[in-house]
């Protein structure tokens, strides 16, 4: 079983942001052109999911807690 399911700045950091970035950026445009960024943005998600998979992890709930945490507002 999972003993620590914490999540951890690191492998997926960097893709889970620019996927939020794109997701955002994609609701402010209309037409195809937004289904073709949604669809990158969802692409780059891939790697971030084979690595939860790769470890073992249930990557739907690591994926869930990565968004929850990329949404959340930074100071700045």
């Amino acid at each position: 079983s999972l003993q620590n399911d914490s999540v951890v700045a690191g492998g997926g950091a960097i893709e889970m942001e620019l996927s939020k970035f794109l997701r955002d950026y994609s609701r402010t445009i209309p037409g195809k052109q937004q289904l073709l960024i949604g669809a990158y943005a969802k692409a780059l998600e891939i790697i971030p999911r084979q690595l939860c998979d790769n470890a073992g992890f249930d990557a739907t709930n690591i994926l869930n807690k990565l968004r929850a945490k990329h949404a959340q507002v930074r100071p700045g």
